[in-house]
This record gives structure tokens, C-alpha cells and sequence, in this order.
């Protein structure tokens, strides 16, 4: 890890006269060895709206209702839907364990160059970058064409003789990633409040659309709801069909983590950030549960509405239940208003990665990455950036959408790659008693930062049942990327073709061909920005 500072020379970071949650929060990021320089405009409340709304679970289960309904049925859509809250409720356990040790918009990468042997951290921690990175680049562009194609739904919704094109869901698409921009940068200061209206509105839509389809929606029977099960991709087991399918939850769960990667910006990070997450997780997961529960009861004809509307059935579900386009379009509405939040949301979180990897010189033109605007304390560069990456890709679109899908696929293969390898790090370091709890590691100089323990932070599952934990987290996350890579079908075309395992791979293998070639030069970890004001870092 190297020392940088304007003279080549340690820097210590003057905290002077502040709010005491604030100081701490510095001495924390010093102790990481980073100087602040991002504003912490986030509390609980506006961190937490931020977690929930760019979850949408409630949201992302309406949208992607068809991908668990192909492989799984309804009753493939419930089961499947606990196996994965529970799961994410495990993974997210862990992130916050690791939050709480060092609370870093460099996330993933950073805690794996905490944990990993010395021998392999620079290139290990160098891949999970990279990953990292990419999964949330394709969370970007995942959000942005979910919300541009959910108008395209709403167009033929309310006109029939509408014929969807490529084209018109990239047009669509380019225009919430310019209202996401607008939101990020020209009013960065309005984010956190932002951020906490929608939460009202997030829970108050959910009632919004919940009741119409309780009070007017066709009453569906018990038996078939919780009995019936799918396998329209002709696998050949049910058992198959069903892992296949539960990918449609997944998707709805992913990106509860962005919080995370506002770190830097929270404050109280180490305990603020662990609370929302997992506040948002148990919120989400119960909306989520109750609405997916609604649909199945008042789907009606489930055939007919797919007929009426193949790329977003439940806009057709809408209509039946409500007997009524207008309705449904309100309904809709709400569904793209809040979908357009999430990609927000996604884009702040995008760039933060963009940001971090920059300062730590992880990526190609890191020197104008990692500048921070003076004016808005915003990495307006790394917005920028992360915004022309995903409006780029969305060419791709233009000419094939399976091309686009296997790429925006990467949106779960890379974040749960990156998952895996800080969980299997942290189950080993936990095994092997690599980390100490903070109380017992005395307030030093630097002259002992090299030879620092990693600390615990002050949100942990302890003991035996930390480690039971891990290790769930562990199995689940490579049940889900194992499943990541499979197709809709059995009968493999290159329309129905996922192509996530080519795109992954991809970048895994660029990433570190990339690294031993040229960024071994630059990169080295996680540099040291200020000089540590405690022993206790994070290298072992």
C-alpha cells in the first residue's frame, strides 16, 4: 500500500472545529488511511429512503414478474422469493460486517485488499474492482432500460396500435439518464431529500397499487396459487426450472447494497450504513412478499394478460383488475416514477465505485477521475463517466436487444462475483482468528501501521453464529451465480441466449491481463492519503 500526499510525504488531515459525529467519521476514514473530501449529507432517514428506493423490490417484482411465472409458476414465484430474501438477508449480514470494519466507497475491492493474503491482494484486490465496477455499471444501464421499455409498456397499453421499437427504448432510455445526471450533479445538494421523500413515496405507492388489486382484481383459488408450478422453458426437472426462475427475485433484490458506496457521504458510516441496509432489507423484503402474494391472488387470467402485454404482463393485470385503462396507467405511473428513483439511486452509487477505484489509481485516466468538484463536493468526472459508459452500451440496444440483455445480465454476475470473494475472505479470516476487536488494539502512531491487526467494527454477528452465517452466505451466493449464467430455455437460440457468462468471464480475464500488463505499474491497493490516527488498520 503506498504513502501519497502533494510532497510524497504522509499527510495528517486537521479535523479542527466540527460536529463530534463528524469527527469521528474522519478519524474512521483516516484510519484507512483517505482524507475526506466528500460531504456527509446523509443521516439514517435519507440513507435509509436511499437503500429502500433503489431496492424497489415491491417495484422490481411487478416489472420482472414474467421471468419466475416462464420457470417456476406461482408457486415457484413464492417459494423462490423466500429462498432469496432469506439469502439476501444472509449476504447482507456480512456486507454490513464489513461496512462497519472499514466504511469505504471503494467497498468490495478495498475490504479484499483488508483480507486477502499479501502474496495475491494487489491482483485480487484489483479484479474485484473490476467486477464490482461492472455489475454496477450493468445496474445502471438495467434501471435505465427497465424504466425507458416500462413506457414502451405503457404504450401499448394505452395504444394498442403502438409497434415497439429498438430504437424507441433507447431514445427512452437516454432521457432518464439524463434526468439521473440532473439529479446527481446540477442538484447534488437535494439528493439526501430527495432520497427521504421517496421513501414516503415508496411505501405510500406500495398502498397505492396494493389495495386497487385487493378490492377490485379477480379472486384467485389458494391451492393453485401456492401448488402450481411452471417449467415453460421445457428443462428437464422442475427442480431445474424452479433455480432457473428464482433469478427474477434476485433481480428485484439487487442493489440494497448502494449505500455502501455512499459511505463517504454518511454520516455515522459505521453504524449508520449496517442499520439502513438491513433496515431496508426487512422493509423491502416485506412489501415485496405482500405484493407478489396480491398478484397471484388477483392475476386473473395470467395467459390472457401475457397476450395482451408479452414484455410487461402486469400492465395488462392492471387493466383486467382495475377494468380500466386509466387506471392502469396511474398504476403504471407510480411503477415508472419510482423506477426512474431507483436508477438515480444506482447512477450515485455507480460513479462512487467509478470514483474510488480512480483515487486509488485502478482506473485508465485516474487522475481526472478521482477529482472531487470544490463547489458541490461531487466527483462530477466519475458521474459523467459512469452516465456515457451505460448511454453508450445502450447502442448496443439499437441493433440487438439479446446482445444488450446479456450484457446488462452482468448487473447480478458481477456483484455477486464480487460478494462471494469478500464472504469467502472474511469466513477465512474469521477462522483462522485474523480479526481482533477494536478495544484491544492500543491508540498508536504510524510507526505500527504496517504491522495493524483487522478490526472488527461496532456492528458484528458474533461468535459461532457470525460464522454459521458466513458460511450460508457463502452457499447461497454461489447457488445464485452459478444459476446466473443458465438461459430462460432449454432449447438454446441465440435470441434466448445468456450471454452474462461470456460478458463476466470477459472482464474478469481483461481485468487481469489488464493488471499483470500495465496497471501493476499504478495500482497497489487502497493507497494511503493521510497518516493513520490509529494502529488498528486494516492491514494484517
Amino acid at each position: 500500500m503506498d504513502a501519497q500526499g502533494k510532497d510524497g510525504n504522509y499527510e495528517l488531515h486537521e479535523i479542527g472545529d466540527r460536529p463530534r459525529s463528524l469527527e469521528s467519521d474522519d478519524i474512521a476514514l483516516s484510519r484507512l488511511g483517505k482524507k475526506p473530501v466528500l460531504k456527509r449529507r446523509f443521516a439514517f432517514l435519507s440513507i435509509l429512503g436511499f437503500s429502500c428506493t433503489v431496492l424497489i423490490t415491491w417495484e422490481g417484482s411487478l416489472i420482472l414478474f414474467l421471468v419466475g411465472l416462464q420457470n417456476g409458476g406461482p408457486a415457484g414465484v413464492i417459494y423462490g422469493y423466500l429462498v432469496v430474501w432469506l439469502g439476501t438477508i444472509s449476504t447482507f449480514i456480512v456486507l454490513s460486517e464489513l461496512v462497519s470494519m472499514a466504511p469505504t466507497s471503494g467497498g468490495q475491492y478495498h475490504w479484499v485488499s483488508m483480507l486477502a493474503p499479501a502474496s495475491i491482494r494487489k491482483g485480487l484486490s484489483y479484479i474485484a474492482g473490476w467486477l464490482t465496477l461492472a455489475g454496477w455499471q450493468a445496474s445502471v444501464g438495467s434501471g435505465a432500460y427497465l424504466t425507458g421499455t416500462l413506457v414502451q409498456g405503457m404504450l401499448i397499453l394505452t395504444q394498442p396500435s403502438y409497434v415497439p421499437q429498438n430504437w424507441h427504448g433507447t431514445l427512452l432510455y437516454w432521457a432518464v439518464v439524463i434526468f439521473c445526471i440532473i439529479i446527481n450533479i446540477a442538484a447534488g445538494w437535494l439528493l439526501p431529500k430527495f432520497e427521504g421523500g421517496l421513501l414516503v413515496l415508496h411505501i405510500v405507492g406500495f398502498f397505492a397499487v396494493l389495495i386497487p388489486l385487493l378490492t377490485l382484481g379477480p379472486k384467485g383459488d389458494t391451492k393453485e396459487v401456492f401448488t402450481t408450478f411452471y417449467n415453460l422453458g421445457e428443462w428437464p426437472t422442475q427442480g431445474l426450472s424452479f433455480c432457473i426462475g428464482i433469478m427474477g427475485s434476485v433481480f428485484a433484490f439487487v442493489g440494497g447494497d448502494g449505500a455502501i458506496q455512499m459511505s463517504e457521504e454518511i454520516q455515522n458510516a459505521a453504524l449508520v450504513v449496517p442499520r439502513s441496509i438491513m433496515t431496508g432489507i426487512m422493509i423491502n423484503g416485506s412489501l415485496g412478499f405482500g405484493m407478489i402474494l396480491t398478484v397471484l391472488y388477483r392475476a386473473g387470467d395470467i395467459d390472457a394478460a401475457l397476450a395482451e402485454n408479452p414484455a410487461f404482463p402486469i400492465l395488462a393485470i392492471f387493466k383486467h383488475a382495475t377494468n380500466s385503462t386509466a387506471g392502469a396507467a396511474v398504476l403504471a405511473s407510480l411503477l415508472f416514477c419510482l423506477a426512474t428513483s431507483a436508477t438515480v439511486g444506482l447512477l450515485a452509487s455507480s460513479s462512487r465505485v467509478f470514483w474510488a477505484f480512480s483515487r486509488d489509481k485502478g482506473l485508465p485516466g485516474w487522475r481526472t477521475l478521482s477529482k472531487v468538484s470544490e463547489r458541490t463536493s461531487i466527483p462530477v468526472y466519475s458521474v459523467v463517466a459512469t452516465a456515457l459508459v451505460a448511454s453508450v452500451l445502450a447502442l448496443v440496444n439499437i441493433g440487438s436487444s439479446t446482445a444488450f440483455n446479456g450484457i446488462i445480465s452482468v448487473s447480478i454476475a458481477g456483484l455477486f462475483s464480487s460478494y462471494l470473494l469478500v464472504a469467502g475472505l472474511l469466513l477465512y479470516r474469521r477462522c483462522t482468528g485474523g480479526i481482533v476487536p477494536a478495544s484491544s488494539v492500543p491508540i498508536s502512531g504510524p510507526s505500527d501501521f504496517e504491522s495493524a491487526k483487522v478490526v472488527w467494527g461496532p456492528w458484528r454477528i458474533p461468535g459461532f453464529l457470525g460464522i454459521a452465517n458466513n458460511v450460508f452466505a457463502c452457499a447461497y451466493l454461489s447457488f445464485v451465480l452459478f444459476f446466473s449464467f443458465w438461459p430462460s430455455f432449454s432449447a438454446v437460440t441465440p435470441q434466448n441466449m445468456n450471454w452474462s457468462i461470456l460478458v463476466t468471464g470477459f472482464v474478469a480475464i481483461f481485468s487481469g491481463l489488464y493488471y499483470m500488463i500495465w496497471a501493476k505499474k499504478t495500482y497497489h491497493g487502497p493507497i494511503v492519503e493521510v497518516e493513520p490516527r490509529y494502529a488498528h488498520d486494516m492491514r494484517a
